[in-house]
């Protein structure tokens, strides 16, 4: 049986869309409930706060980079043996990039694709009923959606809350309920979003305490009653998000390289792939045995120091690298560079497979969807395929090298073709994340 579903979004960031959604999904759990999460868009860190309330695997739903055939195989592996998916969406409801109806990034997207119907999170700071009005227009915005009801969000009194509700019941939106202020509510965050849920201190307290604020100020049987059935897309053949690197793969994994998109290690293992972490934090070499290894993003420039004096790791690094295929995405392809400078604007040497030499000093935001095109035959896929990934970072190129880029890119706004990333002999990285092969290809 498919279990039922809700989108919980906004209409805009920074509406408290992750707090309160998590606050339902641990509420939920803790009422016996089986709760899975689900998140809308390229992130890597709220699924695993969705993990950590709920007990359960959380993984991406992404209308733009996915084709619908794998959006339908996360969902419905997300509602098999589950009572209720409730998931979170990004930014604004109905914020993507131009493409395809139904394929523009927005959380909308999903919300139409699955039928849930939208619980809207409402930041009333500054205004009272008026929020009735944005809610009305998020509710007559796209036909292809439902809005089930609203939770307010920071209200300041009681009688402010009464003021906001009585806007939503002029246009007949239910309010399932409203959260106070609350500082101690929010999670610690960092420049790349929240803190991860492995390095949040006290992370289950927390959780705790968000779902028992959750739970006195939200009807929660209303929630799950406004929860809709999950329609899976009509396409039913089988899909891979990305072809395995190798048949065991040795896979960084601690506070340094983290990110790595759940559907994509997923998929791998589908493929009959074993993924064999290590901790280069803990100055540990790609394991003997492997075939390939896999650097992901994460927070490299934050221990850039222990990255360069980690010499077994990087001794080992470069020995794998003369026999076997090593990919870096993001902080990943900063270590294999040559150089590291960290925030304060001291350089650490790094693996040197590459000839790369990023910034952390240095900093610009770089973030966007991007569609590459391989240059070469490599881990992801032979020479011309074509794949669709995310980037996200606050690094600068300071020197690109001499090595040839690892693709060619664009992004959904008609940027022209432009190189992007490294590779030299087995080693190549880039600083976008790849999150679906694009059908065709």
């Amino acid at each position: 049986m498919t279990a039922k579903g809700l989108l919980i979004a906004a209409p805009r960031s920074g509406s408290g869309k992750t707090t309160i959604t998590l606050g339902l999904q641990r509420a939920l759990t803790r009422r016996g409930l089986k709760v899975r999460g689900l998140k809308c868009g390229p992130d890597y860190i709220d699924p695993a706060f969705h993990a950590a309330a709920t007990g359960a695997p959380s993984a991406n739903l992404d209308s733009y980079a996915m084709p619908d055939a794998l959006l339908g195989l996360i969902a419905d592996k997300a509602a098999r043996d589950t009572d209720i998916v409730v998931a979170e969406g990004s930014m604004g409801l109905f914020d993507g990039v131009p493409g395809p109806d139904g394929h523009t990034g927005a959380s909308a997207d999903i919300a139409a694709l699955l039928g849930w119907p939208v619980v809207l999170v409402i930041d009333v700071s500054g205004q009272a009923q008026s929020a009735g009005a944005v809610a009305l227009g998020c509710m007559a915005y796209d036909q292809r959606i439902r809005v089930a009801g609203v939770i307010l969000n920071k209200v300041a009194s009681e009688r402010h809350r009464r003021l906001a509700a009585a806007g939503m019941e002029k246009i007949g939106l239910p309010v399932f309920g409203a959260l106070p202020r609350e500082a101690s509510l929010i999670l610690p965050e960092r420049h790349l979003g929240l803190v991860q849920a492995g390095e949040t201190e006290d992370l289950h307290q927390r959780l705790d305490a968000l779902a028992e604020a959750v739970a006195a100020a939200v009807d929660l049987d209303a929630v799950t009653v406004a929860a809709g059935a999950t329609t899976l897309p009509a396409s039913t053949h089988q899909t891979i998000p990305l072809p395995a690197p190798g048949k065991r793969l040795a896979i960084a994994r601690d506070a340094a390289f983290s990110f790595v998109y759940p559907h994509v290690e997923a998929g791998w293992r589908a493929q009959g792939a074993e993924l064999v972490p290590f901790s280069p934090l803990a100055d540990e070499p790609p394991p003997e045995g492997c075939d390939a290894c896999w650097l992901p993003g994460g927070y490299p420039e934050l221990h850039a120091g222990r990255i360069a004096t980690a010499s077994r790791f990087l001794a080992g690094l470069r020995d794998f690298a003369r026999t076997r295929p090593v990919h870096g995405e993001c902080g990943g392809y900063m270590v294999l560079g040559r150089s590291l400078i960290d925030a304060d604007g001291t350089s650490h040497a790094m693996a040197g497979l590459l000839s790369v030499e990023t910034s952390f000093a240095r900093r610009k935001m770089n973030l966007g969807y991007r569609n590459a095109m391989l240059a070469a035959d490599g881990p992801l896929g032979p020479a011309g395929s074509r794949l669709a990934g995310h980037e996200f970072h606050y690094a600068t190129v300071i020197s690109q090298g001499e090595d040839p880029p690892f693709a060619e890119v664009t992004d959904p706004h008609g940027s022209a073709p432009a190189p992007a990333g490294s590779r030299r002999g087995l080693v190549s990285g880039s600083f976008f994340h790849a999150i679906a092969a694009r059908e065709g290809a």
